[in-house]
This record gives C-alpha cells, structure tokens and sequence, in this order.
C-alpha cells in the first residue's frame, strides 16, 4: 500500500534535529554517460579532478563498489527503471528490435512516485527496452525540469542525463591528436592490454577532459538547486550510466564495462535518514537493481512486488548491513548487431565470468564500436603476432570460463580458472552464477528470434512457464564446462534430443570448447559419430540449429560452412533469426583474413531490409572487409 503524500515545503527553517518530521525529499539523479568510476581522481588515483562531484561526496556518501548490471545503456537503464534483472524480464539486448511488455502488475518505478504525489521528470534520455504500463514521467523531454513542477511544496523526482562522456564524443579524426589536452597525455596510465601509443594516451586524456565538462555541470545543477533553496531538501546522485569508453569496456562485463562512480548528496534536513556520518564511504555492493528500490525507500514509498533489488538508503536501513552486501551479477547479450551471450558474478574480490559463446573474440565486429580510432589502430596492431598475450587476447577465442583476483588483477588479465590452487573457488562461483540464471529464468537461454514470436506479450510468465527448458538449455551450455574426453556422451545425446533448442545449445557447446582447444578440435575432428550428427543437423528444419552445427564443423575443420549459412539466412523469418546466422557469419569471415571469406552478395535475405538495420551493417561490413584484404569502421 503507498504511503500519502505529504506537502514539501520550498524552504523550511527548521534544523535538522528539530523534534518534526520533515517532507517527502525531493531526489535528483544526475547521470554521465558511459564512463567508469576509472576516470575520476575520487575513485581511481589515476582520474582527473572532480570538485563538485568531491563536494557531494564531502556532504554525502562515496559507494566505492556501485555497479551497473549491463555495460551498455539501454540495457543498464532498462535495469534501472525497472528495478530488475534484464535478462529476466526480457530486456537485455541492445538496441531492442522489438520492446516488450511487461506484465500486467508492473510498472516503471516512479509510477509509484507519481501515485504518492511526486512530479516526475526526465531530461532526456530514456532508452528502454521495455514497454510502460503506466506513464512512468510527468514529464520527458528536453525540456523536462523539476522546476516546472505545479507547485513549489510538490516534491519531485528528477533524472538529467548528460551525454558529453558519451562514447561518441570519441569518434574523431587523426587531426584532433594535434591539438593539446588538459590532462597530460604523459600522466595516462594505460591498462596493460592496451597499445601504449600516442593515440591510446591522446584518448585516454582527451577523454578525461570530457569527465571535466561533466564535473562543470554537475556544479551548474547544484548551483541552480541552491539558488532555487532546493538543495537541502534534495538527495542528489551522481553516476555513470554504466562504464566506458576506451576499448575493452563499454559492451564488456570487465570492471571497466561496470563498475560506476556512485556518490550521493545528503540534504542537511534529512541527515536522519542515513545511518552514515556526510564525507564517509562504503564498500558495500550496490547495483542498479538497487537503484529504483532506494529512490521509493527514501520517499517513503512501499516497495512492490516482483522487483530484485533493495535499498540502499533509507530511515530502516542501517549502514552496517549495507556494508555487509559482497555481491553483484552482471549480464551481456547482443549489442547491436553483435551476438555474445555472457554473464558474471563477483564476490568481494573475486570475479567470475562465463562466456557462453567462447568460440567468439571479444573483438567480433561491431560497427560503431570500431568507429574510434583507438579500436582500430589496436586491431591492426593485432596482426603482429609478436604483441603480448594480454593485447593478443582480445583477439582470440575465449576460454569457456574466467576466474579473477582483482585485489592482485585489476585489469582482468590473468585467468585463473584452470590454477588447482583455486579449483574450490571456481566452483563455488560457478555454482552461484548457475543457479542465478535458473532462479531468474535467464530468457538469453532461448534464442532471441523465438523469445520474440513467443514471449514478448508478457516475458516474465514466459520465462515462468519455460522454466524447466531454460533450465535444461543452460545444463547443455554447461557440458562445455567438462573436459572434452568426459563431454562427448552428453554432446551426442544433446545433438539428438527433440527440443531444437537443446541441440542448438550442444553444437554450441563443441564450439565454445573446441575453437580455443588444439587437444580437443583434434579429438571432435577424428570422432565419427560428433562429425556425421553435425552433417545431418546441417539440414535441420530450425535454421539456427543447422547454422550452428556448420559453425562446429567449420571450426574442427571439416567443411566449408559458407554454403550452409546462405541457406539458413534464406530459410529464416525474422531480423533476429537472419542476425545471428550473420553472426556466425562474421566470426568465420574474421575481418576478411579467414579461411571462408564472406560475401554479402550471397545472401538472400527473404524479407526487405532497411539500410540503417542491423543487418544491413553486417551485409556491409562483409563487403568492405572483403574487398580491402582488412576491416574498415
């Protein structure tokens, strides 16, 4: 049940111990695009000065371990909105080819703002994957402002986004490297895996700058709350909307793709509220699930129903508890035209990744993100094989599974999954992020293509009354978790099971353990029974179980697997469907220098294509590379 509202006054004079009780806060969320908490001098020693945000955090609280739940924005703000898990609620790819519904009995959470008498605002940025029940926003847009509310005792909720941070901003051309950057080019510290060039510390810097820009606004909307006498009445966070941008972030579940500076503003009047001294930090875990939870808590909103996260701040919430959370998940999926199912748990100091598709490189081709320079100079740095294996790395098959220290290994560079000495803690995490996607119903589990004919009407019953199947796709994508000698009885079984999508996720599964495996390509190519399934599923009436069993023979070497891809794309009925064959496609092409060099002229797509799709950017992409012997932006 949602508690009255109650009238906030414009300025009131009472102190803060006065026996009264206060207003509803008004509560205004600042967001810089697509930066990590790795480019601020308040988070990382390496970051640029921030005063503003550094003023905040003097009157408020420092959350050193806030993480978006998906590095990439529609994804990350979907979370937001919703207060949960994408993936479980059918919104965690980017950009959505169709946004879905949600259930009857959910709704955005400032709805319940807005029931509870708060004028609700955004400025401007929404980019949802979900479709609303309710309108969520008195008002969004532009021009959108808590000012305008109708009345100066309403309390408001307001969400400014400012997007001088945004990845894009570092779409320029070479001439900018001769122009001067504020921060020192020569203070960049770059991470390991990357080149260390001009151009690398040219974009880290000129990228800092940026951060600068973002700390001058948020000192103009402090300012404009001051001047309105709004500032202690108001809760003002500040964070990235997920990390970013240097290459190997943004799109990726490393630190850099996650972790977020988080600092909130306590208003002199509602001290009370927190359990915390103003100038202190936490490391306690907090997430965007937890977002929107924490935003209603301090509003005196009851929670509702079928939400995943909890607050982190508020009158019943004490800081020692919140001190003591220790974990967060994290999900990847497609972004933009690019498919690579992956997700994440991380425990104190520990991090585990699993990489569903692990035939796949962290660098499979995505159109916008190789159109910064730094991507494409660290690609065709790639070629020289001479380049350390950290660097290398990004550009080859992955293992199944990751395991970090990151109190030892900031940058995610030394896998330790396959170390005996922490063969207790891999399966621990392991254990946990497993039974996470079965408790969600994880819906990246059935392709995309059919989640969208099936369950976009209402994804959460969807994923509810596929349960038991989504369990059983996840138990097949786990047999690549077995040595290749123990795996092949439950491949074969798998490859000849009659749920189509069971025997996707095998041939997926000889993938992910064979394209990074000498030992094990070589022991699939010389097993008859592996080799004539995979030949026999080629014709598979589902276009994407044949595209993958040619994608498995085509990495053990055993076929040509071009022929087969341009009939699965000529067979399929929907964007999703054509886009992961494409997918496939992309991986075999690898920027033209593979052995199986893709046409796009081959394909015949059987419905018509925009040329501004996804599709379209995969189809150019072909050509380009093709025809320039290397990959092109």
């Amino acid at each position: 049940m949602l508690l009255a509202a109650l009238p906030a006054n414009a300025e009131t004079t009472a102190p803060p111990d006065a026996d009264v009780t206060p207003p509803q806060p008004n509560i205004l969320w600042i967001m810089s695009e697509d930066n990590s908490k790795h480019y601020l001098r308040h988070f990382d020693v390496h970051g640029v000065a921030t005063p503003a945000i550094e003023s905040m955090a003097a009157h408020g609280i420092t959350f050193d371990r806030a993480f978006s739940n998906a590095p990439v924005c529609s994804v990350a703000r979907t979370t937001l909105i919703m207060g949960c898990y994408a993936p479980r609620i059918g919104g965690q790819y980017h950009r959505a080819l169709q946004r879905v519904s949600l259930a009857p009995d959910m709704e955005m959470f400032p709805v319940y703002l807005r029931d509870a008498g708060y004028y609700t605002t955004n400025n401007s940025k929404t980019d949802y994957n979900v479709l609303p029940n309710e309108q969520p926003w008195d008002d969004s847009s532009k021009k959108a402002s808590w000012k305008n509310r109708p009345d100066p005792e309403t309390p408001f909720f307001h969400v400014q986004t400012f997007p001088q941070s945004h990845e894009s901003r570092l779409h320029f051309k070479l001439e900018a490297l001769d122009k001067p950057t504020s921060f020192s080019q020569a203070d960049v510290v770059v991470p390991p895996y990357l080149p260390d060039t001009k151009l690398t510390r040219f974009t880290a810097a000129y990228y800092r700058d940026q951060i600068s820009k973002i700390d001058e606004l948020v000192e103009q909307t402090l300012a404009e709350l001051e001047a309105a006498g709004q500032l202690e009445n108001t809760f003002v966070f500040y964070f990235g909307d997920h990390g970013g941008v240097l290459p190997r972030s943004k799109g990726y579940v490393f630190e850099t793709g996650l972790h977020v500076p988080l600092v909130v503003r306590v208003p002199d009047q509602y001290k009370k509220m927190v359990d915390r001294d103003l100038g202190s930090r936490t490391p306690g875990f907090v997430s965007f699930i937890d977002f929107g939870p924490t935003v209603l808590s301090l509003a005196g909103v009851e929670l509702p129903q079928g939400i995943d996260g909890q607050p982190f701040l508020g009158s019943d919430l004490s800081a020692a508890e919140v001190d003591a959370r220790d974990f967060t998940f994290s999900d990847a999926d497609r972004m933009d035209e690019k498919y690579d199912l992956v997700r994440a748990v991380r425990v104190g100091d520990w991090k585990y990744i699993r990489y569903f598709e692990a035939q796949y490189p962290n660098s499979l081709n995505n159109e916008y993100r190789y159109k910064m320079l730094a991507y494409q100079q660290w690609r065709d740095h790639s070629r020289d094989a001479s380049l350390p294996p950290e660097q290398l790395g990004f550009f080859q098959s992955r293992p199944v599974e990751a395991l970090f220290d990151l109190s030892d290994d900031p940058d995610e560079i030394n896998n330790l999954a396959t170390d005996k000495e922490h063969g207790g803690k891999l399966t621990q995490m392991r254990r946990l992020l497993s039974e996470h996607l079965k408790e969600t119903h994880d819906l990246s589990f059935v392709p995309e293509s059919v989640f969208l004919r099936q369950g976009s009407g209402n994804p959460v019953e969807f994923g509810n009354h596929q349960a038991a199947a989504i369990t059983m796709y996840i138990d097949t994508a786990n047999i690549a978790l077995q040595p290749w000698d123990h795996a092949t009885t439950q491949l074969i079984t798998s490859m000849n099971s009659g749920d189509p999508w069971v025997r996707y996720w095998a041939f997926n599964a000889a993938s992910s353990m064979t394209a990074s495996d000498e030992a094990a390509r070589t022991a699939a190519a010389d097993d008859a029974t592996l080799v004539q399934l995979a030949e026999r599923a080629m014709l598979d009436p589902q276009p994407l179980v044949a595209a993958r069993a040619a994608e498995f023979l085509a990495i053990i070497g055993a076929m040509d697997p071009r022929e087969v891809l341009v009939r699965c794309v000529k067979r399929s009925h929907g964007e999703a469907e054509v886009l992961q064959i494409l997918n496939i496609a992309t991986f075999i092409h690898a920027d033209g220098h593979g052995e199986f060099a893709i046409d796009a002229d081959a394909f015949e797509v059987p419905f018509r294509v925009g040329p501004q799709s996804e599709i379209s950017r995969r189809l150019r992409y072909f050509n380009e590379t093709k025809a320039a012997g290397r990959s092109k932006p």
